[in-house]
């Protein structure tokens, strides 16, 4: 079985303060889907955000995660469970869920065999949904800047696993009778500036340039470049793709 990895736990905090919130759109589309919504599983949960949703609508949420840091820190509801375990090998009876969903971290999987266990623990006519997120948007001016940043200082650092969410997870093999689902969705929210510098900093690529060159921080020169171009509140987008199958 392909090794679990872990790009998250050195910057949980920051992951957990900075990364984006997801908007009512997208889980209205999943509930609209769901047979039923007895219990559910958020998979690769990071701060619990998806599952602290799930938790309003769900009698039960087990939300698991491979960071023991990123699970410290995720959010706390009374009918969450939150435990520690791979996506492929879970512990989780035949046909329990009404619902799976991964946000953001299919791509980190041995997929196949995230898709055998799914199979297993799904209930019949139980919805697997999974997406993720494109490259923020800002403005013009903004955006150039970021897409240098992205592909030519952090590009190398990227692991391979990248390359699903710049394909919009069209390149995971999804043989499943898909549902329709909707184009339009986006992550929209105003920053201020640190907001922005601390997003950049979560990322894993970043870390990874840090870890090979003595600590150097690569958004420290981001944020010179864009500094200048920055209004107090600013709006930020993330495009959303998503993919989803009935059981």
């Amino acid at each position: 079985m392909k090794a679990a990895i872990d790009r998250f736990s050195n910057q949980s905090d920051s992951y957990k303060k900075f990364r984006p919130i997801y908007p009512e759109e997208l889980f209205e589309f999943l509930y609209a889907q769901c047979r039923g919504f007895h219990s559910a599983w958020d998979c690769a949960t990071g701060n619990g955000q998806v599952a602290a949703h799930l938790a309003s609508k769900f009698t039960q949420v087990k939300a698991t995660d491979i960071s023991q840091k990123q699970l410290d820190n995720a959010q706390i509801a009374s009918n969450i469970e939150y435990s520690l375990c791979r996506a492929e090998q879970t512990a989780f009876p035949n046909s329990s869920f009404d619902l799976i969903t991964v946000g953001q971290a299919i791509h980190w999987f041995d997929i196949p065999k995230f898709f055998d266990e799914v199979r297993r623990v799904l209930k019949p006519e139980g919805l697997l949904a999974f997406w993720g997120y494109g490259l923020i948007r800002v403005n013009p001016e903004i955006n150039k800047i970021i897409d240098h940043f992205y592909s030519e200082i952090v590009g190398p650092y990227w692991d391979f696993e990248r390359k699903h969410v710049e394909s919009s997870y069209e390149t995971i093999d999804f043989n499943w009778k898909e549902v329709e689902t909707p184009h339009n969705l986006a992550i929209k929210a105003y920053w201020d500036i640190k907001h922005f510098e601390g997003y950049f900093n979560s990322w894993s690529a970043v870390q990874k340039y840090k870890d090979q060159h003595n600590g150097e921080n690569p958004v420290t020169q981001l944020m010179k470049n864009v500094s200048p171009l920055w209004d107090k509140q600013v709006l930020v987008q993330f495009p959303i793709f998503i993919r989803a199958s009935l059981k």
